[in-house]
C-alpha cells in the first residue's frame, strides 16, 4: 500500500480487530462497531456505569450511539482502495517473472510477449493486439525473456530465416551478405521441417516407452514365474529330501531292530547251552561226590558190593569244547553301514554337483555377447593344471602340472581308478563352468579337448578316448578336426601351434580358435553341458608337448 493512503489499523475496532462497521463514536473520542461496544456494554457493565474499553472513562448515563457516516464513507474507500492495492500486488512482476515492457513505474507481469514487436505485454498493454487490426496479425507467444535473442547482433534486424549451411538463424541482410550462396529458408519453414523430425523422434521415443513397458511388463512375469518354480521347487525338494531322511531312519531303525532280534536270539542259544552245561556240573559233581565216598570206604567187599552199582557216567550232550566261530560279533555290521555311508557320500557329493549346476544354469536373460577380441577372451581366462591320477603312464607333467610331455619310457605313478589306461591323455583338476578361457601352445600330434568326469579310464574302447563319445569334445591340432561322439569334422585353414578355447557352460557354447596376431575360429559348437566339464589333452605319439599358458 502506498504511503499516502490510509493505514488499516487506524479504522479498526479495538474490540473486533476487524474494519470497523457501522462506526460510532463515543463521548471520549474512540471509535468502534455499534455491535460491538453495544455488545461490551449489555454484558459486562454495571447499570448507570459504563467506561472506554481503550482510556477507561466512565460515562453516567449510557452513551446514546449514533452511526458516524463520514468515518463510514472512509472505512468503504478504504476496502475498496485496499483491494485494488492487494490485486496490483498480485499482478505486479516478481524477479522470475517477465515484466512488461510498456508499464511506467510499478511493473506488471507479462502475460504475452509479441515475436514481431519483441516486446512483453501485461493484459491491459496487450489490448491493443487484440483490437487493432495490423496488430492482430502478430506472433504472440507465452511470456520469454529471451525476446532479444532473436535480434541479428551485427544489422539489429529481427532474424526470420535460417542458414541450412551453417545450421543458425540470420536475418535478411545476413542472407545476402556473409550467408550468400548458402542453402537458406525461412524460420517458419525450418521450424515445420524441424516439428516433423521432432514428431517423429517423438513417436520413436513414445514406441519405446511402449516397448519397454511391455519388456518390464513381460520382467515382471518372468519374476513372479521364477518366484512361483523357485517356491515350488523348494517345497518338493524339502519333501524328498524329509522322504530321504525317513527312509534312512527307517534303516536305521530296521538294522538296530535286526541287530536287537539277533542279539537275543544268539544269547538265548547261548544261555541255553550254558543251562545245559551247568546242569550237567552240577550232575557231575554229585557223581564225583558217591565216587569219593565210596573210595574211602575201608571194608573191601563192601567196596566192592557197591562198584557195581554206581551208574556209568553217560555220554555229555555236548562236546568237550565249545566251537566258537572267530567273529567280530556285530562288527562287520558296523562295517557294512559305514560302507553303505561312503557310497551315499559319494553318490551325494556326484548328485550335488548335477544339482549346483542345475541351479546355477536357471538363465531366464540372453547371455552377454560372446567376446570378439583376444583381450575380450582373456578377461575369462583361468589356470588350468593337469591332475597326476589321471594321465597315463607315458606321459609326465612339469611346470606346476601346466605342461604334459609324452614320452617312450612308463612313468612310475601310482595305481589309480582315475588313471587312462591305453589312450594317451591326461584331465586336469579343475572342474569348469560359467564362463572359461584357456590356451595350449602345443607341438608333436595332439588332440586338445573338454569332457565330463565319468568318462570311461580303463581300456582302449571309444567310450575311453577324446572325442570318439559322447561325454567328450575334442580338437586335432594337426588338421583342425573337431570330433564328438566319434564325428569328426575337418575344418580348412592354416594351423597355429597356439589354440584358444573359449567356454560358456550356462550358454552351452565351446569354441576353438587359433591364436597368433589375431584368433580366428576353428570350431563352435552349441550344445547343452549336463555336468561340469575338465580340460584334457591327448597324444598320438611320443615326442610331442602340451603347455597349458599361464593367464595374461
Amino acid at each position: 500500500m502506498e504511503q499516502n493512503q490510509p493505514d488499516q489499523e487506524t479504522f479498526s475496532c479495538s474490540i473486533c480487530l476487524d474494519l470497523l462497521k457501522d462506526p460510532v463514536t463515543i463521548p471520549c473520542g474512540h471509535s468502534y462497531c455499534m455491535n460491538c461496544i453495544n455488545s461490551f456494554w449489555d454484558e459486562g457493565e454495571q447499570k448507570n456505569n459504563y467506561h472506554c474499553p481503550q482510556c477507561r472513562e466512565t460515562f453516567t448515563p449510557r452513551p446514546v450511539l449514533k452511526k458516524s457516516t463520514m468515518l463510514a464513507a472512509l472505512v468503504e474507500q478504504l476496502k475498496k482502495t485496499g483491494l485494488q492495492a492487494a490485486a496490483a500486488d498480485l499482478r505486479s512482476a516478481g524477479p522470475e517473472d517477465v515484466a512488461c515492457d510498456f508499464c511506467t513505474g510499478r511493473k506488471l507481469k507479462a502475460i504475452k510477449s509479441c515475436l514481431f514487436c519483441l516486446a512483453s505485454y501485461c493484459e491491459k498493454h496487450l489490448q491493443p493486439h487484440y483490437d487493432v487490426a495490423p496488430l492482430k496479425k502478430h506472433k504472440l507467444v507465452e511470456p520469454s525473456k529471451n525476446l532479444q535473442e532473436n535480434i541479428c547482433s551485427k544489422h539489429d534486424e529481427v532474424m526470420k530465416m535460417f542458414c541450412r549451411t551453417d545450421q543458425k538463424c540470420i536475418c535478411y541482410l545476413c542472407s545476402v551478405d556473409e550467408h550468400q550462396g548458402h542453402i537458406t529458408v525461412s524460420a517458419a519453414a525450418e521450424r515445420t521441417e524441424r516439428q516433423r523430425e521432432l514428431e517423429e523422434r517423438r513417436g520413436n521415443i513414445q514406441q519405446r516407452i511402449q516397448d519397454r513397458e511391455k519388456d518390464v511388463k513381460l520382467l515382471q512375469q518372468e519374476v513372479e514365474a521364477i518366484n512361483h518354480s523357485a517356491d515350488k521347487t523348494v517345497e518338493d525338494s524339502e519333501k524328498i529330501f524329509t522322504e530321504l531322511i525317513r527312509l534312512l531312519q527307517k534303516r536305521s531303525s530296521d538294522v538296530k531292530q535286526q541287530i536287537r532280534s539277533q542279539q537275543e536270539t544268539e544269547v538265548s542259544r547261548v544261555k541255553d547251552v550254558q543251562e545245559k552245561l551247568e546242569q550237567e556240573i552240577t550232575e557231575l559233581k554229585r557223581k564225583d561226590a558217591e565216587l569219593e565216598q565210596l573210595s574211602h570206604t575201608e571194608d573191601h567187599n563192601q567196596f566192592l558190593l557197591n562198584y557195581p552199582s554206581l551208574p556209568a557216567l553217560s555220554e555229555s550232550t555236548h562236546s568237550s569244547s565249545i566251537n566258537i566261530r572267530p567273529l567280530r560279533h556285530f562288527e562287520d555290521v558296523a562295517a557294512a553301514v559305514s560302507e553303505l555311508r561312503e557310497k551315499l557320500q559319494d553318490v551325494l557329493r556326484d548328485s550335488w554337483t548335477n544339482i549346483s549346476l542345475m541351479v546355477t544354469e536357471v538363465d531366464v536373460l540372453l547371455s552377454e555377447p560372446e567376446p570378439k577380441s583376444r583381450d575380450d577372451f582373456l578377461k575369462y581366462s583361468c589356470e588350468i593344471t593337469m591332475d597326476p591320477n589321471t594321465a597315463h603312464t607315458l606321459l609326465v607333467l612339469s611346470e606346476g602340472n601346466r605342461k604334459v610331455t609324452a614320452m617312450n619310457q612308463p612313468q612310475s605313478y601310482s595305481s589309480h581308478p582315475d588313471r587312462f589306461t591305453d589312450y594317451w591323455q591326461v584331465l586336469s583338476k579343475e572342474s569348469l563352468t560359467g564362463r572359461c578361457y584357456w590356451e595350449v601352445e602345443w607341438r608333436g600330434s595332439v588332440v586338445v579337448s573338454v569332457a565330463y568326469k565319468n568318462i570311461s579310464r580303463a581300456g582302449g574302447g571309444n567310450d575311453c578316448g577324446f572325442g570318439r563319445n559322447d561325454k567328450s569334445w575334442a580338437l586335432y591340432c594337426n588338421t583342425s578336426e573337431f570330433g564328438h561322439n566319434n564325428i569328426w569334422t575337418s575344418r580348412s585353414g592354416p594351423v597355429s601351434s597356439r589354440v584358444g578355447v573359449y567356454l560358456d557352460h550356462r550358454a552351452g557354447i565351446l569354441s576353438f580358435y587359433r591364436v597368433s596376431e589375431s584368433m580366428t575360429l576353428i570350431h563352435r559348437v552349441q550344445t547343452r553341458f549336463t555336468e561340469p566339464l575338465h580340460a584334457g589333452v591327448r597324444f598320438w605319439s611320443s615326442e610331442g608337448s602340451a603347455e597349458f599358458c599361464k593367464p595374461k
